[in-house]
């Protein structure tokens, strides 16, 4: 079964941003297609990759910081290639 997750990753402190850019960092190199914008990190793939992906990386990540949060959406089916047709 495939799902795309949306994420947004918010360390809760003044050096947030290198906090970010080495959690989306860890995202790219697992093969699994991640997607950006300025608002959020797409992730698409397997469920199972996926979310084994996510448990060790939110759980590195929120290790590695002091305060933060992170708001998580999961769809059941691949968006990936969505275009918007309007």
């Amino acid at each position: 079964m495939n799902i795309s997750v949306e994420l947004t990753f918010s360390p809760l402190q003044d050096d947030f941003e290198q906090h970010i850019i080495n959690f989306i960092k860890k995202l790219r190199v697992s093969g699994l297609i991640v997607l950006e914008n300025p608002l959020s990190t797409q992730v698409y793939g397997d469920y199972d990759k996926v979310m084994l992906l996510l448990q060790n990386e939110i759980k590195e990540a929120f290790e590695l910081m002091d305060k933060g949060l992170l708001f998580m959406k999961i769809v059941k089916s691949d968006r990936s290639g969505y275009e918007s047709n309007f």
